[in-house]
Parts: structure tokens; sequence; C-alpha cells
């Protein structure tokens, strides 16, 4: 076994993995005060929105995939948010929008994060609503030592919380500072709509689903959607450079609620791997699997050699290419075709010995790939995003990124598994709302403004959304469960993790560890949708033989540090002894796992 930054934890009792330690431990706490994996989950959710409000938070959305020991096949919860039903492509265009912007009121959707989280607890837990929101009430009430990057995000943004922006202001600046690191934050407002919705469900009394689902109401049709409903109506900047309102509505918050559904899985390597429907990109690592397993080479399965890295970035392209095409919130995707033996022959014959700079969708069942005409007049100008409330970052040249994600993944002793990946609400996306202490987010930015694409606006559709946690199985049982921030990068980090932990044998910490890449060579999803044609950033840990090689294959090799890419997240279950693992990402000082 070769040196790792922390150890695989192994145990039989719990494991818990996450983007922040504080969370971790929450959830940890749970499981050794009785509660199972979805209790633990949901407790890490909402200490998540208070430890990393600069990655996630109640406004923003959630997808999981889940397995119960009762139950082990795989279970999807949706949590992602739909476009409000004002939300046309006319209306953008009647503002002199190409795209939606990548902030403010006008690029939220419904938000989907803290529905998903109470219809875990009232399907999958078993504490009670108060139980498991005392954690985050804690944090937010008395407060919690902030992370830097906290403050760096609120220094960003300063100038606009301070001239327009001002109920982020009150939250954030105060005494006209961002918070420093190691200091006390508190959110009080945050802390009060939760207290409000544990109220709620009291009052309701009744059984333990009856008060959640009360406080799921209050959420939904109660103080919260008539605060954000008044709220939406302000208009405030966005990164298009002008000030709108938004177009979420207490009606359109009343009219949703997160949803069970069937996953997309792909049977490889003896397992089988379970994600998101094609509403999400999910189905990307599912297609790039199988395209490599068409291309017959043992050697395209290991990505730290030039033959590997340049075979997975190829299929990649394909697979993202086909996101472009072909995924969204629309009824004919054509996922049995996408994934298919005879497709993945097909797709594998396009990947040659240099690396392509093209977008080549397939025409999967004979029909005519569609990408929106925005990207063949804009996407490959490479200009950098300059706006620093936009979007879920790709990473600069010096690793550093401005914002991401968070993800938390559980397994209990009793074989219950849980994969979640909570995003959007940023702190910097959208100015907060003063009755609730937390922003919506803009994961609305995904959609096209340009009729007939599977990823065009509609008002009650789903946008597109890169939020995609991944569980595998064998032989019918969960056997494991990881994720990772990054926008675009997410799929392409998960793919690089379960190629060397599935296929190439390493320890989980071994995999997270080891050095990452990923390509940049496909349309953006995030405002301002750009793609670099041919270019792979790099941890410059490889092998410098390597990056030479790849460069003379043509690929744009760009260096981004030692220790600056991924952020995985995973834990295991070995169903014949019982024995769980997990391991946590070193990068950025912030991911760990925790158990026994």
């Amino acid at each position: 076994m070769s040196f790792t930054t922390r150890p695989t934890l192994t145990g039989t009792f719990g494991m818990v993995s996450s983007t922040h330690w504080i969370a971790s431990q929450s959830a940890m706490g749970v499981l050794e005060r009785g509660g199972n994996a979805y209790d633990a989950a949901v407790t890490a959710g909402f200490v998540l929105h208070i430890v990393e409000p600069h990655l996630n938070g109640p406004g923003g959305e959630v997808p999981a995939i889940v397995a119960t020991a009762e139950h082990p096949a795989p279970r999807v919860l949706c949590g992602q948010g739909p476009a409000p039903a004002g939300a046309t492509i006319e209306h953008y265009r009647s503002l002199g929008m190409e795209l939606v912007p990548g902030s403010g009121p006008l690029a939220a959707t419904v938000p989907g994060a803290v529905d998903a989280w109470l219809v875990m607890l009232r399907d999958l837990g078993t504490w009670s609503l108060e139980d498991v929101l005392e954690p985050a009430i804690g944090y937010a009430a008395s407060g919690h030592p902030v992370l830097g990057r906290v403050g760096d995000t609120v220094e960003t943004v300063r100038e606009l919380f301070t001239t327009d922006w001002t109920t982020s202001a009150q939250v954030w600046l105060r005494d006209g500072h961002p918070p420093v690191e190691g200091s006390l934050f508190r959110n009080p407002g945050y802390a009060r709509t939760l207290e409000r919705l544990v109220e709620e469900g009291t009052t309701a009394g009744g059984d333990r689903e009856h008060r959640i689902d009360a406080a799921r109401r209050a959420w939904s049709q109660g103080f919260v959607a008539e605060a954000v409903d008044a709220f939406m109506t302000r208009p405030h900047r966005d990164s298009s450079g002008g000030a709108h309102a938004g177009l979420v509505t207490g009606e359109d918050m009343a009219r949703w609620s997160a949803t069970w559904e069937d996953p997309v899985t792909l049977d490889w390597g003896g397992c089988t791997v379970a994600k998101t429907d094609a509403w999400g990109q999910g189905p990307v690592l599912l297609q790039t699997l199988a395209v490599l397993d068409a291309l017959g080479d043992p050697t395209a399965l290991d990505p730290s050699t030039v033959d590997g890295i340049h075979a997975v970035a190829e299929a990649l392209k394909l697979a993202f290419a086909d996101r472009e095409a072909w995924y969204g919130d629309v009824p004919d995707v054509p996922l049995g075709t996408l994934l298919s033996p005879s497709y993945a022959v097909e797709r594998a014959g396009l990947v040659g010995p240099t690396a392509s700079r093209e977008l080549r969708p397939g025409r999967p069942d004979g029909r005519e790939p569609r990408t929106a005409r925005y990207l063949g007049r804009h996407a490959s100008e490479g200009r950098p995003p300059q706006d620093p409330t936009t979007g879920e970052p790709t990473v600069k040249p010096d690793g550093v990124t401005r914002g991401d994600t968070c993800h938390v993944d559980v397994v209990d002793r009793w074989g219950n598994m849980v994969s979640a990946t909570p995003s959007g609400g940023w702190l910097q996306s959208s100015p907060v709302v003063p009755e609730l202490g937390f922003p919506l987010g803009s994961r609305m930015q995904m959609f096209w403004l340009e009729e007939g694409l599977p990823s065009s606006l509609a008002p009650g559709r789903r946008p597109r959304t890169t939020l995609t946690p991944t569980m595998v199985h064998r032989d019918g049982e969960p056997v494991l469960a990881c994720g990772s921030p990054g926008g675009d990068q997410q799929e392409q980090w998960q793919l690089l993790f379960l190629l060397r932990h599935l296929a190439g044998g390493r320890s989980l910490q071994e995999a997270i560890d080891a050095p990452t890449w990923h390509t940049t060579s496909l349309p953006g999803s995030f405002y301002p949708r750009e793609m670099e044609p041919g270019v792979l950033m790099v941890e410059d840990r490889l092998d410098p033989d390597v990056l030479t090689g790849l460069e003379r294959r043509g690929h744009t090799v760009r260096r981004a540090g030692a220790w600056s890419l991924g952020r995985m997240c995973a834990v295991t279950r070995d169903p014949s002894s019982g024995t769980l693992a997990a391991g946590a990402n070193p990068r950025g000082m912030q991911g760990y796992a925790c158990g026994r």
C-alpha cells in the first residue's frame, strides 16, 4: 500500500464522509445515538448550509441516491427545483438577454434542498425533526468557526453587497468587514427559520411523519413561501449588469415537492453503477464507462498513463457532447441507445491517436443532433469569467475556485446507504431574503434561451444539473456511495476515482489522493458557457514524462498545482462481512471522514 494523506477508515458501526469536518462529525453523532444513515445525512445536510454557505444553502438543491437494508435496490431522490411558471424564453429575450444570468433573483429555480431533505427524513429516517435540526440551529444561533474561504468569497462581492445586495451585507459584512477565518460566525436569521419549521411541526401534532409534513407546508405554503414571494418582486443587480426582479412565486413553491425516481444504471466490471436520469449529467459517467469497455484495451482503464489519460479524456469528450445534444428534463432522451453496447462501439471508433478539439455528438437511433447556436458563436472564445457571483466555477490555472458544491455519503451498521450532493443557494449567488437569512439559487443559468433543445428553458422543467451522486451495487447489494463537488468536473473526478478503486484495486484513500485531472474541452454548464477545446487541467504531481506525452498527442496541458483538483468523498460496505470503510479528500484541508 502506498502512502496516503490519511488512513482509509474501516469499522463495522457506521461511516460518514463529507466536504466539511463539522458536518461529518454531526452526522456521526447521530449514528452514535441510534439514528440511521438517513437521519445522519439529513443532519449533515442542514449543517452544511451553515458551515459551507459559499458552497450550498437552503435555497439551493440536492439530488441523492439511496439504498435501504430492507430494499437494497437504488432509488433517486430529486431535490432539484424546476423553472417557475413565469420563466419563459420570451421573458428573458424581452430583457435583451442571450443567456440566463449566472446570478441574482432572475436565475433562481424553485428551491429544492429543504423539501428533499425533509422527504428523506420522513420516508426513511427515524428521528424527529427537532432532533435532526438541533445541530444546525445551534451552529447558526451560537456560531461556528468560519472557514477562511467564506470570508474570501464575501470580500470578492463586498462592493455588490454594499451598493445593491444590502440584505446580504447585513448578514455577511458585520461592521463592514467579511468574517475572519476562525472567528465565530452566527446567522440568527436562518436559525430562526429552522426554529419556526420545528414550531410549525410541533403545533401540528400527530406522529413524526405528520409533524415533518407540517414543516414542509410551512416551507412551501407558509411563512417561507410568503417571504420569497414578496422578496422576488424587488429588482436586484445580476450578472447581466442590470437590475431585475425574480420569477419564483409562492404558488411555484406550493406546486412543487421532491420526488422519488428510478435511477439510470449500467452494468460494468461486475458492478452496477447508478446515477440520476438525464435531467442531470450522471449518465455521462455511464456512457464513458461503456466507451472505455468498447475500446477493448486494458490500458484505457489506467488514468495515470499517457494511453489511459488520452483514452479517458477522449471518451469523456464524446459523452459530454451527447450531454449537450440529448440530455434534459424531457421525455424523449434516447438513453437506452446512448448506453447500449452497439452505440458504445460506434463512439469508441471516434477515439483517435490525437486529441480532438471538436464537439461531436452522436446520432442515436439515426436522430440528428442539435446543440445551441450560442456555442458556435461564443463558447470557444476563452473569455475567463470575471463576475465573482456567477456559476459553479471551473478551476483556474492556479487551482483556485470561486465557489463550489458539497457532498455527503453515509453508511450505517444495518446496511443503509446514501450519497447526496447539495449545492446552489450560494451566499454570492443571490441577495439574502431578510426574513429568512439565506438567498435563493441560480441553477436556471443551465437552461438555453433557444427553442427546441432538450435543455431549453420552459416553465416547470428542471435544469440539466451538474449535480451527480453515485452508488455502486454488486450482486444486488449496495457496496459504494461516492461523489464530488466540481460542476462539469464532478463526473470526471468520480470516473477517475472509480477506475482506480474498482478496476485498479486501490483503497478508497489511495484512489482519492492520486493525482487528478479533467478536460475543459466541453461546453460549460455555467454562465458564460465557455469551452476550451483540447485543454487538460492536471495536477502537476503527474509524471512529467506523462505530461510531455499528452502534449505530443495534441492535448493542451494546463498545470493546476500539486493538490488542487478533485473533492471526492466515499464510503463502502462489504455485504459478506459487514465491514465498512470511508475516505475523504485532503485538498483544501476541509473534507473529512469519520467512523468506527
